[in-house]
């Protein structure tokens, strides 16, 4: 919760009062070890190849993105990893035991980092994988590291707006035209008539009087779903009994990233984006009783840490200060008894009270 907020609960329920900002450099804090504790386990299972636990029969896998504000009118995405275990109910395949994955990196960088989450969900290890994403590259790229093999499904909704896309450019926006032909549509790729749908467009592009502009709007989406036809099998993916949407990120995105990073007025330094999203991510997998005497330990060790030392800075830099010489040792004390009798510096030789003193 905002940190305003938390610091007026932690009062409510305890009595114990902070700052605002007390709350938010403490959080800050946790969510940096969390991040830290996070990256050294990816370390170490890239060093010890270790075999991760058993998979589920059927296990959804799910990316995406999410957009959040930086200071000084500056966005971010967030890229968040879904993975669940995929059951059979009656009323159709339903994702259980969600867990969460959420940085804001790149590509890359993310595959790498999510290798934590997909190595404790047993991805590699799963009987089946199905990979539902919103066909971007980077989301291929992703299911590429972590489960070549997986079974790759364009998310339906995604499908269907490029289809909208094309009813709107050759009919129209909001015409009944465009609406019947995109309602045609969708209803047959939802029911395995894929290549009817493909053929649709390439007619559709080829109407007569057609704008340029439209054509090519048409064009690119026959384009797009052509080289996803195998991804867009929906009726082969539902009756095998796996899921056809990517709702599971989605709703990630909102209700894990978007509800802490974007609030109204919400504005974060880059480097404080990672450790929120961290901590997020560990109440939302419900490891917080679990994980958090690991974050406590990489807390304490980050506070013992010394200051490293500052580098040579070569050559060109200006010669180093001469260190300072040592001091040089007292004078030694005066004796106070020499031959068994007091002398000058003996305390009883002092006078009590200088000529100036007053009695």
């Amino acid at each position: 919760m905002p940190f305003a907020e938390a610091a007026a609960l932690l009062a409510h329920f305890t009595g114990v009062r902070v700052g605002a900002e007390t709350v938010r450099r403490l959080t800050e804090a946790a969510g940096a070890a969390q991040v830290a504790v996070a990256t050294a386990a990816v370390a170490e299972l890239e060093r010890t190849l270790a075999d991760g636990p058993r998979g589920p029969a059927v296990q959804l896998l799910s990316v995406d993105g999410a957009m959040v504000p930086l200071r000084a009118g500056v966005w971010t995405e967030v890229k968040t990893l879904a993975v669940g275990a995929v059951e059979a109910t009656a009323a159709g395949p339903q994702t259980a035991r969600l867990s969460y994955f959420s940085r804001q990196t790149d590509a890359a960088t993310f595959g790498r980092l999510a290798t934590v989450e997909t190595h404790r969900r047993g991805t590699t290890t799963a009987g089946t994988v199905v990979a539902v994403t919103d066909g971007a590259v980077w989301c291929q790229g992703f299911v590429d590291l972590h489960r070549p093999d997986a079974v790759r499904v364009l998310d339906f909704p995604h499908a269907v707006e490029h289809l909208g896309r094309a009813a709107q450019a050759a009919f129209g926006p909001g015409t009944a035209a465009g609406s019947a032909w995109l309602g045609v549509q969708a209803h047959a790729l939802r029911h395995g008539e894929e290549a009817a749908v493909l053929a649709a467009l390439a007619d559709l592009a080829a109407t007569p009087g057609l704008g340029t502009e439209a054509r090519d709007a048409v064009t690119g989406v026959a384009r797009y779903l052509t080289a996803r036809q195998a991804q867009i099998r929906y009726a082969a993916f539902a009756a095998a009994g796996w899921p056809l949407g990517s709702g599971c990120v989605e709703s990630a995105n909102k209700l894990v990233v978007e509800a802490r990073l974007k609030g109204a007025g919400m504005h974060w330094a880059r480097p404080n984006v990672d450790p929120m999203l961290a901590l997020r991510t560990l109440i939302a997998n419900d490891r917080w009783a679990e994980d958090w005497p690991a974050i406590w330990t990489a807390q304490r060790t980050l506070a013992r840490r010394p200051t490293p030392a500052v580098p040579d800075p070569g050559p060109t830099a200006l010669p180093p200060l001469r260190p300072a010489p040592p001091p040089a040792p007292p004078a030694p004390r005066p004796k106070t008894i020499v031959n068994g009798k007091p002398t000058a510096a003996h305390p009883w030789k002092r006078p009590l009270f200088s000529s100036r003193a007053k009695p």
